[in-house]
């Protein structure tokens, strides 16, 4: 047959006038609306917006954890607002990382069980061994069998991060993953993020108030009046 030619273009995630609401009218609040996004794969995406602009809505919707009332989301060439809810779950299982601020992490597990649960039972007996190089690498080595609670907020932050890159995923959400950090902690976060986009081809959206963290990122985007524009 003749050789399919790379597309190189084409995003892995891409949003066409995706719209949010909540609650009904007369009270309806009007999140996102009319939102067309791309992420492309190895490259960084930044997310600015004041709180309650529906930054976390955008996260949730591409994570496949709510669907748009309009609009189309594909991730990896499927068209995730058509999938059930199985389909959705099994989707983000294999190719999505979700970071959150926080409560990220199991409270009774040490950070390695909780990067060994995130990799599921596919990794089979390799996991604790990937859990362990992923937690060094990001500079956890010391901290392998200590429980969430006796963790530094960056320490626990770093934990997330492994978690959210434990089952290799190819698209990566950060929801102000560094926001309760000092600067120092939050830099070296967002390195580690910027570093696994680089490494592991991940398509990578964080969300951030911060505007000097936001300009670090190779396209920064603003959500104003529920729209996303360049920022």
């Amino acid at each position: 047959g003749e050789r399919v030619k790379p597309w190189p273009v084409q995003p892995f995630v891409r949003l066409e006038g995706v719209s949010k609401s909540y609650g009904t009218e007369p009270n309806r609040l009007h999140v996102l609306d009319g939102v067309d996004l791309d992420l492309r794969r190895g490259e960084t995406t930044s997310l600015i917006g004041r709180s309650g602009s529906g930054k976390s809505t955008l996260i949730s919707l591409m994570a496949g954890l709510m669907r748009p009332d309009a609009g189309r989301i594909h991730i990896g060439g499927q068209q995730t607002d058509e999938l059930d809810e199985a389909g959705r779950a099994r989707l983000r299982a294999e190719r999505i990382g979700v970071v959150l601020q926080s409560d990220n992490l199991i409270p009774f597990l040490t950070a390695v069980e909780n990067v060994e649960l995130a990799m599921g039972f596919a990794a089979g007996r390799r996991s604790d061994d990937r859990a362990r190089e992923l937690l060094v690498e990001l500079g956890l080595a010391d901290r392998l069998h200590h429980l969430p609670r006796h963790l530094s907020g960056g320490e626990a932050q770093r934990v997330a991060v492994a978690v959210a890159l434990a089952n290799e995923p190819d698209l990566l959400l950060a929801d102000e993953v560094v926001g309760q950090l000092d600067s120092a902690t939050a830099a070296h976060v967002t390195e580690l993020v910027f570093a696994a986009s680089r490494e592991r081809d991940l398509a990578v959206l964080y969300v951030t108030h911060d505007e000097q963290l936001a300009r670090k990122a190779q396209h920064a985007l603003r959500l104003a009046d529920r729209r996303v524009v360049a920022a």
